[in-house]
């Protein structure tokens, strides 16, 4: 059964339409799956259905141990979005609410190679000499969320030191317990420096900076 209605799908495929390069969505779950993460596997593999420059892979969590290791994956459902190398871009549960918004433009910015960031950011991060992890709480429903999400994976497109995840709290309550997500968006960086809110990319990138300061 189509997780993506039929209206969904077309304008799906008239976004992909604009795709230069290859994506892979990676995809990690279970034998027995968690919740969500049948869905998830279901829709990553129904979005691939809809271009032939997108191939979905499927992983076992426990049992390919390799790809695990190799991708950093520490919980699922996971989604890697991968083009012509790793970006560094994660989802943390499924994609779906207003972060499926998030994924159709991370799909494009990964097929592209380009971040889209402004030549100031770009001339900020060039000064990056240490690893940056950012975690991005959100719910589905927060129509601010994929502001931060999709800014947290274009630094990661831009520079290879930045990872950068969404995490879904509902999905991952015992992580929204430990950082004290009260409201979403919620931005953790290299586990020192933390925000709530979508800041301006400026603003986003001077913390950044900053949790490398303290890292430091």
């Amino acid at each position: 059964m189509s997780l993506l209605k039929e209206k969904d799908r077309e304008q799906v495929r008239k976004t992909f339409g604009k795709l230069t390069g290859n994506v892979r969505l990676v995809m990690f779950t279970q034998e027995i799956e968690c919740p969500y993460c049948r869905e998830t596997r279901e829709l990553m593999q129904e979005i691939a259905s809809l271009s032939d420059k997108i191939i979905a892979e499927v992983y076992d969590f426990v049992s390919d141990k390799e790809k695990v290791e190799q991708y950093g994956i520490d919980k699922i459902p996971a989604i890697v979005v991968e083009g012509e190398k790793d970006y560094g871009i994660r989802f943390y549960g499924i994609p779906g609410g207003y972060e499926f918004t998030s994924l159709m433009e991370d799909i494009l910015d990964v097929s592209a190679g380009r971040s889209g960031l402004s030549p100031a950011t770009q001339a900020s991060l060039a000064k990056l000499d240490t690893s940056v992890h950012i975690q991005v709480f959100v719910t589905l429903t927060c129509p601010y969320c994929p502001a931060a999400v999709r800014l947290a994976h274009r630094l990661a497109i831009e520079r290879d030191a930045v990872r950068a995840d969404m995490v879904e709290t509902a999905e991952f309550p015992h992580l929204a317990h430990q950082y004290n997500v009260f409201s979403v968006p919620k931005v953790v960086i290299n586990e020192e420096t933390e925000f709530e809110g979508a800041l301006p990319e400026a603003e986003f990138v001077a913390k950044v900076l900053e949790a490398t300061r303290e890292k430091a």
